[in-house]
């Protein structure tokens, strides 16, 4: 409904002295035509500088909504003396449910659940961690920091949506550390994955020369995720911004690509090695995990395919009322491949069976061929032994290159 152009030309906000000789406009005038649609609008205000007043002031206004939808503010001026023109003042806007945005507020109840859902899972997280206490592995204490960080992040959002949405002022101190509590959930996620997917705990003990990699690659994503969620969360709200910001985004998705690389590549030598060593029961529950992991991706593929069509195609944010769905998605999906790892490692009193074990490395036939059996006295006093000397020098070889391959465990 704002501006116009002569003879089908280029657009113009301001009349100009073509559109004003059609009769179309006043020269130096903004070009507006009423709404068919909603009679009313735009509603047009005037401010008038007075002679040589350099301060002009626009009465405080209360402007009723009664309709649904998308509202912009503009400041125009086609005047092109007033080219530095300053403005300073105070726009208040409040829906029927409180301060909180359009396109926020359904954020507010999304975290209120998502709080919920995280006492439920860390109420039976708990429970098995209490119960079989003594038989608990490493890899399930991180799992326990991710669960209770996540119950932290839910809850700080949370205060923080409410907190906003009653006055009307974004609670930096509190979006500071929802922020942070997110990214350290995240990123402590990112880590735990990538250390299970190496078989820590299960196929090895230790995670050897590799450990100052992956602290690094950690600390780098969580700077850079931090960095990017501070200034999309901090800023001013606006329906129309994001552009300026997109190249935070860049590094945070190429360590997040590196992650998903690194994952899938340790989860195959895993695996592989799991199949050489007949070990079943450990090998079904990395299938599952790795099956887990590949719908995961899949399906992220696709959602960020549709996020940049969605954005790409609503310039002017018209579909606000589904906005909410973008951000929440990410933290569903993180939520449900929590619960999978949960169900998979959770703790019990078989727990012990699923972490490393040396004597693993050893086939049952070797061990049975590595007791001699003690020399035993005939009759005629002559010493006997079932096992000839060639074939322990052999079976100790061979024990030495199981050793080896151990070390060679350790040091990855």
């Amino acid at each position: 409904m704002i501006g116009g152009s002569a003879y089908g030309g280029q657009k113009a906000i301001c009349c100009t002295s073509d559109l004003a000789k059609l009769g179309a406009c006043t020269e130096g005038s903004v070009i507006y035509r009423p709404s068919q649609v909603n009679p009313g609008w735009p509603k047009l205000f005037v401010a008038s500088f007075d002679g040589s007043d350099l301060i002009a002031t626009l009465p405080s206004r209360t402007i009723p909504i009664t309709k649904t939808g998308i509202y912009n503010m503009y400041f125009i001026h086609c005047d092109p003396s007033l080219a530095s023109l300053e403005i300073e003042g105070k726009t208040i806007w409040k829906n029927p449910t409180g301060y909180l945005p359009g396109r926020m507020a359904p954020l507010k109840n999304f975290f209120g659940l998502m709080s919920f859902a995280f006492v439920v899972l860390g109420i039976y997280w708990f429970y098995q961690y209490m119960k079989s206490w003594r038989e608990v592995l490493p890899l399930q204490n991180c799992i326990t920091l991710v669960i209770t960080l996540g119950m932290f992040e839910m809850a700080l959002w949370y205060f923080e949506y409410a907190e906003f949405n009653e006055t009307g002022v974004r609670p930096k101190g509190i979006t500071f550390w929802a922020v942070t509590f997110g990214t350290v959930k995240r990123t402590a996620a990112e880590v735990i994955v990538l250390i299970v997917s190496m078989g820590y705990g299960v196929v090895t003990p230790t995670l050897g020369g590799l450990t100052s990699k992956v602290v690094m690659l950690g600390g780098t994503f969580f700077l850079a995720t931090e960095i990017l969620e501070l200034v999309e969360n901090l800023g001013a709200v606006n329906d129309l911004s994001g552009k300026a910001r997109l190249f935070l985004v860049y590094p945070v998705a190429i360590l997040d690509a590196a992650f998903v690389i690194w994952i899938f590549i340790s989860l195959a030598k895993t695996i592989g090695k799991l199949q050489a060593r007949r070990l079943m029961a450990k090998l079904d529950i990395y299938r599952k995990f790795a099956t887990a992991l590949i719908i995961s991706v899949l399906v992220s593929v696709g959602w960020i395919g549709y996020e940049i069509y969605s954005k790409s195609t609503d310039v002017f944010n018209e579909r606000w009322q589904h906005a909410w769905i973008i951000p929440a998605f990410w933290h569903v999906l993180s939520f449900l491949l929590l619960c999978v790892i949960c169900y998979l490692w959770a703790p019990s009193q078989n727990s012990m069976r699923f972490s490393y074990d040396a004597s693993e490395f050893f086939d049952r036939k070797d061990n049975i061929s590595l007791i001699r059996p003690a020399p035993s006295a005939s009759k005629n006093g002559w010493n006997l032994s079932s096992t000839p000397e060639p074939k322990a020098t052999k079976d100790v070889n061979t024990v030495a290159d199981f050793e080896g391959d151990d070390e060679e465990n350790k040091r990855e």
